[in-house]
Formats: C-alpha cells, sequence, structure tokens
C-alpha cells in the first residue's frame, strides 16, 4: 500500500487517544440518557401525588364552592367540570391534558397556562436574583471559613451560616422591610417595580415578563434602577436560605480537598497557597454545590412563595397564595403539577453540568 502525499500515518498512540476520547463521549451520552429517560417516571410520579393529594379534600368544585352556592348548581358545576366520574377518569383526563400542555382552568375560567405563562417569569427572576445573592454571599464566605478554620472567624461564619438557613423566609424579610425600607428609606418596601414603570414597560416589545430584561430593551437607564432596587430586599431574604448552605457545603468540602493527595502533589511542585486553593482545591470543592443546586432551585421555589407574599411580589407562588385563599384547587393543582416539572428538568441540567465538571459519575 502506498501512502497518500502530503499525510503522516497514523501512530498507534495517535490512535489509542482517539479511541479513549470517544469512549469517554460515548459513556458521558450513555449517562445522559439514561438521566433523560428518568425525568418521564420522575414527573410522572410527582403529578400524581399532586393530583391525589388535591382530591384528599374532595371534588375541586365542592372544596371551592361548597356552602355559597345551592347544591344542585354545584351539582351542575361538577357534571359540567367532569367530577362526577369515577377518580381513575379524571386521572387519565388531567395526565392526557397534561401531556397536551393543558394544565387546567381556574375558577374564573382563564387556562392555568395562560397564568403560568404571565406569573413564571416573575418567579423566575426572583429566583435568578436569589441564586445570584447565594453565590456572592455562601462561596467566598465558605472560603474565608476554611481558610480560617476553627478561628473567630470560622466560627462566626458557621453561626451565621446556621442562622439564616434555620430563620423563616418571612420573618427575613420582614426585618429587611423594617430596616431598610421603612426605617432608612433606600430600597422599596414591595412590588416588582414602581407603578409607572411597570405601565410603561407593559409597551416593550418583545415583552419577556421579566423586567429586568424588559427595562433594557425599553432603554431607559432609570427604570432599569428602579427593577433592581425593587429586586434587592427579596433576593436578599431568599438567597440568604441557600447562602447559608453554600457557605457550609463550601467550607467543609475545600477543608476536605485541602488534605487530598493532589494538593499535596501541587504544594511539593512549588505552588503557592493561593494558587493551590484557588485552581485545584476550589474546583474540586464546588462539585457538590453544582450537585445539591437542584435540591436547592427546589427549595426555593418553595420559599418564593412566602417571599412573593411578603414583598406582593406578583409571580406563581404569589398566585398559588391567592388561589389557595380562595380554594381555587384547580389552579393550585395546575401550579403545583408545573412547578414538579421544572424541579425534574432541572435536576436533569444540573446532572449535565456535573457530568461536564467531574467525570466520576459517569463511570
Amino acid at each position: 500500500m502506498t501512502a497518500t502525499i502530503g499525510s503522516e500515518p497514523e501512530t498507534p498512540a495517535a490512535s489509542n487517544t482517539q479511541r479513549r476520547s470517544g469512549s469517554r463521549y460515548g459513556v458521558l451520552l450513555r449517562y445522559l440518557g439514561v438521566r433523560l429517560l428518568l425525568i418521564v417516571p420522575t414527573a410522572w410520579i410527582l403529578v400524581t401525588v399532586v393530583f391525589f393529594l388535591m382530591r384528599v379534600v374532595g371534588d375541586p368544585i365542592s372544596a371551592a364552592l361548597g356552602g355559597r352556592l345551592p347544591p344542585d348548581q354545584i351539582a351542575e358545576r361538577k357534571r359540567a367540570a367532569g367530577f362526577d366520574r369515577p377518580i381513575l377518569t379524571q386521572y387519565w383526563e388531567y395526565i392526557s391534558g397534561l401531556l397536551r400542555g393543558d394544565f387546567g382552568r381556574s375558577q374564573d375560567n382563564r387556562a392555568i397556562s395562560d397564568i403560568i405563562g404571565s406569573y413564571g417569569a416573575a418567579t423566575l427572576e426572583l429566583v435568578v436574583w436569589a441564586l445570584i445573592v447565594a453565590f456572592l454571599v455562601g462561596v467566598p464566605l465558605g472560603r474565608l471559613a476554611a481558610k480560617r478554620r476553627d478561628r473567630p472567624t470560622d466560627v462566626g461564619l458557621r453561626l451565621f451560616a446556621i442562622v439564616v438557613y434555620a430563620a423563616p423566609v418571612f420573618f427575613v424579610g420582614l426585618l429587611l422591610k423594617l430596616v431598610f425600607a421603612i426605617e432608612l428609606g433606600w430600597l422599596p418596601v414591595a412590588g416588582r417595580a414602581s407603578t409607572n414603570v411597570e405601565l410603561a414597560l407593559q409597551n416593550v416589545s418583545p415583552k419577556t415578563n421579566i423586567l429586568f430584561i424588559d427595562a433594557i430593551l425599553y432603554g431607559d437607564s432609570g427604570y432599569l434602577l428602579d427593577v433592581v432596587k425593587h429586586a434587592v430586599l427579596p433576593a436578599i431574604a431568599l438567597g440568604l436560605l441557600t447562602a447559608g448552605i453554600f457557605l457550609r457545603l463550601v467550607r467543609i468540602n475545600l477543608i476536605q480537598t485541602l488534605r487530598s493527595d493532589f494538593v499535596d502533589a501541587a504544594r511539593a511542585r512549588g505552588l503557592s497557597d493561593r494558587v493551590v486553593t484557588g485552581r485545584h482545591a476550589f474546583r474540586n470543592a464546588m462539585i457538590p454545590i453544582v450537585t445539591v443546586m437542584g435540591m436547592q432551585i427546589a427549595m426555593m421555589l418553595g420559599g418564593a412563595v412566602l417571599t412573593e407574599i411578603t414583598f406582593e411580589w406578583k409571580g406563581l407562588g404569589y398566585q398559588l397564595a391567592q388561589y389557595l385563599q380562595a380554594r381555587d384547587f384547580v389552579a393550585v393543582q395546575g401550579i403545583v403539577a408545573f412547578l414538579a416539572l421544572v424541579v425534574a428538568v432541572m435536576s436533569f441540567l444540573v446532572d449535565i453540568v456535573v457530568a461536564l465538571i467531574d467525570p466520576r459519575v459517569r463511570f
């Protein structure tokens, strides 16, 4: 055989490298494929639990309107909504509707999907702001606590982590409002933006319902500042809950990583403590943070209900509380089912990130 002119023969080492690379990608794809398939049973279990828990109180029509309408009108509404049919028939129609993107309709005949589209962006915006606060507070303080291990600084930071994790979100929110909004007058008391700003941003195109992005699209720096100022206190109230968890995780994992053999080897090569901690140990210590992020997002979605009520932040949590007060359990069921699906998808996305930064999870 003659070799192609201008080309070099492939060496055994290069061939082995390519095979190993292809094998790693194959393992990664199989891992992600399995995790993707697991979303289906996870989501099914979550929405099934939501459906039957909502039926513990009886049918939604009687729960919402019992005592407010005559029995014949309640029976008519139950028949029109299909709640007089067997529970398994209702369950099948419920699952079939979810597959079509139909989360049901509220008592005022509004589609739950429209409610999610209108208010879901507000909750997403709040959770993103809270995650930023959690990272900015928890990660640097966790590094500092690990560096000052068993010193007064470390003890104080660990107490701080316990306090912010244990304190109820609504209590922290009320304290923040009392100090920074009422006493000092630095920040707004409630809402996502001032009334004039919200009215102006209704006309922006394309409208995202995320006021920070809408203010950027509108092109007014004053409006953007107003939106940010309204987000500060809710983000801190919700973000501190997760910041305490991040602080403790970063601290303990950084301490354990600094005891590892590869860290000793890096120091033996003459690398400074700053390089060893920042470039080698800190990256490995961040893996647990990413791993638990999916669970923390689920916790934030739960905390968002109380945060949105405290600051009148009109998102899904705020609407969920309104529907609970009105005993509109169809709307509650639809919103909770949607949040459950979001948690399942976020768990899969976290698995992707973890698999990319930590090859050990793929083997």
